[in-house]
């Protein structure tokens, strides 16, 4: 028998056929072990939670205490899956689009085509506020309109499959897709009133001085390489998130609790005209992202808040937020940045008296 370098006897030609079949069908067969333990792990979570508060810790799930403990240990395996699922899922989908492939769908483009165009692809492609200099530099040099550009940067973290998931896992589909479309109508009209004030001077005058490097083409991507792209994005955007998701469940856990009923209808809730501007204003000087903050979501309207308020507040947190706008500073001068967060949040206030208005 043959052996290898190693001393270990090397394969026969007939069992490299199966050997090679092995390789191919390995991912596949750990992909639908992880699915099976995934799903039963999502069905008895309930379960679980009701017995870490009754069973092993002996409270009462009707006292403050309990009912805060229970909310707690029943959501955070449940949101921790919803985010394994979801960003893997969509780590798929992004491995057809990379920053060069973005770029050259929406360089060139008529800015009403490009305004929509690029609020949709926010919601698919991995970009967060950390991304804003990078990209907006990138797809201005490239041609990309400003507007254009802004559409986009006003989708990608106020529009993502996190937000979509976890508020339809909580809320139903029809908030899931009232959400999506007024947030895309938000980052369309937003970056086209920009456009139209014709504010390119007022991007810092290095921006434009700087000239596009070549942009490699994307290489060839198996199967095997999207899913190893999708595990890679398990690991990186839940191994990011994962301290606000405790931080956003804890605070919610708080409010489902101690927060009484009454308390937070009145200060959230359709009879108060402020309500709307006051979560705007709140939420802007937070840091937060669509994981860590629809548990708080879920926890105030639980008390009795209004859903129209809650999502302007949690718009407000996702795509308003101070560190993004400190960061966008070092491209964009003030008057343009004014302007950025004036249509932004009008937008988000129609959104918020819209909700109310209607659900």
């Amino acid at each position: 028998m043959e052996t290898g370098r190693s001393g270990i006897p090397a394969a026969t030609g007939a069992e490299r056929p199966a050997r090679t079949a092995w390789v191919r069908l390995r991912p596949w067969l750990l992909a639908a072990a992880a699915a099976a333990a995934w799903l039963l792990l999502y069905l008895f979570n309930a379960r679980f939670a009701r017995w870490v508060t009754e069973g092993l810790l002996d409270l009462d799930r009707t006292a403050h205490l309990g009912s805060a403990v229970e909310f707690f240990v029943f959501e955070v395996p449940k949101v921790m899956l919803l985010l394994t699922a979801v960003v893997f899922a969509v780590g798929i989908v992004r491995s057809f689009f990379t920053p060069e492939r973005t770029r050259r769908i929406l360089a060139g483009r008529r800015e009403s085509v490009g305004n929509v165009l690029a609020a949709l692809l926010g919601v698919v492609t991995p970009f967060c506020s950390c991304s804003a200099v990078p990209l907006f530099i990138g797809f201005v040099t490239t041609g990309v309109p400003l507007g254009v550009t802004l559409s986009f940067l006003i989708s990608a973290p106020m529009v993502n499959e996190i937000a979509l998931v976890l508020l339809f896992s909580l809320f139903g589909w029809k908030v899931a897709v009232l959400y999506m479309a007024t947030g895309l109508a938000i980052a369309v009209l937003a970056g086209w009133v920009i456009g139209r004030l014709k504010m390119e001077k007022h991007v810092e005058s290095w921006v434009y001085e700087l000239q596009a490097g070549a942009n490699p083409e994307d290489q060839a991507m198996t199967w095997s390489d999207r899913v190893r792209f999708g595990r890679e994005a398990v690991r990186d955007i839940v191994g990011k998130v994962w301290p606000y998701v405790l931080v956003g469940i804890a605070v919610g856990a708080g409010i489902h609790g101690w927060v009484p009923t009454n308390f937070m209808a009145s200060f959230m809730g359709k009879g108060a005209w402020w309500a709307v501007p006051l979560a705007v204003l709140l939420g802007v000087p937070m840091y937060s992202n669509a994981a860590g903050i629809i548990p708080i979501v879920q926890a105030l309207l639980e008390k009795g808040a209004a859903l129209g308020t809650v999502l302007a507040f949690m718009m407000a947190v996702i795509g308003l937020s101070l560190p993004e706008t400190v960061i966008l500073r070092k491209v964009l001068r003030p008057r343009l940045i004014a302007v950025f967060v004036g249509v932004v949040a009008t937008g988000i206030l129609l959104v918020g008296y819209l909700f109310n208005l209607v659900l």
